[in-house]
């Protein structure tokens, strides 16, 4: 089975197998995805396992920003991950992942993150359940009866307001201290914005992209910098309740909607798990954010059998909001003998927020609990998602 880089002249191969895998594609689908991907395909982001000429499967690295504690750093997001039903079992999509964590590697993102089809091959390769994309369903009648305290401006957007999204994105989620959310490239933007069948407005600081979902309303996403945009966004999402009973919609896990309903007892929640990985431990560390309030030193040992750059004992410093990692030498005495240990599974969730008394329990951390309460300071999060991918 060889690996190799993917080009447009695989994407009928790639197609065939994601209905293989997935279901029926509609035509417009196809046509959005063939948009969508090309922009991946010549940044070596596409990679194919192939038995002689034939594809037996296939895994993109899609290019995010991921927000932690506020900020932003590059991240892989792994999609479209899809194996030949004739090549299912004999570990291809074992050997698949294990050449798309090295090329996220190779392009420099020490994050990844995955929605997954199902866990134990991605636990395998050191992906830990982190956080979830929130889906709650309310009374659009109560998303009616918000009220305005300022007049907001709003105005329809399309894809030429792309790059102010993104800028909007950088500015609310950096100051809400936000962890986990994603923001796609400009390219992305445009294609998503240009959706004659979404609903799309535009505030200094906020947006909302909704549209009919049959007799409902779906709020895609929902963004607001201040109180005065979140009434004006939900309430105009609450203008369609005379003929919509319910509103389905992503939100986060403390959303401001649920303290601006004057009515809270029927709304209803489900979550959509995702995972995560540390790519590269230095610079994943490096480029999080942290508590600026959050100052100590804790020395941890790393079990990374699939990245030899992340195994080791390292010595991780906070101080200011910034985080650093340095590596040990064996036998320098500097408290790595009873180093608690962490598997790359272990770490990857502490670095989302998983509490060490939460891991020590799941197996996943040992050893001298004395730096516990330094690490669950510096790395605590609620990470969410609004975007599934």
């Amino acid at each position: 089975m060889d690996i190799r880089d993917l080009t447009a002249d695989d994407l009928d191969a790639v197609l065939d197998l994601r209905k293989r895998a997935f279901g029926p594609i509609s035509a417009s689908d196809v046509a959005t995805f063939r948009k969508m991907v090309n922009p991946t395909l010549a940044a070596g982001r596409y990679l194919g396992a192939f038995d002689g000429g034939r594809l037996a499967a296939a895994t993109r690295l899609r290019p995010f920003t991921q927000w932690w504690h506020g900020k932003p750093q590059p991240m892989s997001g792994i999609a479209g991950v899809t194996v030949s039903p004739e090549d299912r079992g004999r570990g291809v999509g074992r050997l698949i992942m294990r050449a798309t964590i090295e090329r996220a590697a190779e392009l420099g993102d020490a994050v990844s993150a995955l929605y997954p089809a199902t866990t134990p091959i991605y636990r395998s390769l050191g992906y830990e359940h982190a956080g979830a994309q929130h889906l709650m369903s309310l009374p659009a009648e109560a998303l009616r009866t918000i009220r305005q305290t300022k007049d907001v401006k709003l105005r329809r957007m399309g894809p030429d307001d792309a790059a102010e999204v993104i800028a909007l994105l950088h500015r609310v989620h950096g100051a809400a201290r936000a962890s986990g959310p994603i923001s796609y490239g400009e390219d992305i933007w445009r294609l998503w914005l240009e959706d004659e069948d979404d609903f799309l407005y535009l505030a200094d600081d906020g947006f909302v992209i909704y549209r009919w979902d049959g007799p409902d309303i779906e709020v895609d996403t929902l963004v607001a910098g201040s109180v005065e945009t979140a009434r004006a966004l939900w309430s105009l999402v609450g203008t369609s309740s005379s003929i919509a009973k319910r509103v389905k919609a992503v939100v986060t896990p403390d959303d401001p909607v649920l303290w601006l309903l004057r009515e809270r007892s029927k709304e209803t929640a489900d979550q959509v798990r995702w995972m995560f990985r540390v790519i590269d431990l230095d610079a994943a560390v490096t480029r999080r954010g942290y508590s600026a309030a959050v100052r100590g030193a804790a020395v941890v040992r790393v079990e990374d059998p699939l990245r030899a750059g992340n195994a080791g004992v390292w010595r991780l410093e906070f101080d200011g909001g910034s985080g650093a990692a340095t590596r040990l030498d064996t036998g320098s005495q500097q408290g790595e003998a009873d180093a608690p240990a962490l598997s790359a599974n272990g770490f990857s969730a502490l670095y989302a927020g998983v509490p060490t008394a939460t891991l020590r329990r799941g197996g996943l951390m040992t050893g001298d609990e004395r730096h516990d309460e330094v690490l669950d300071a510096a790395f605590h999060a609620r990470p969410y998602m609004l975007d599934y991918f």
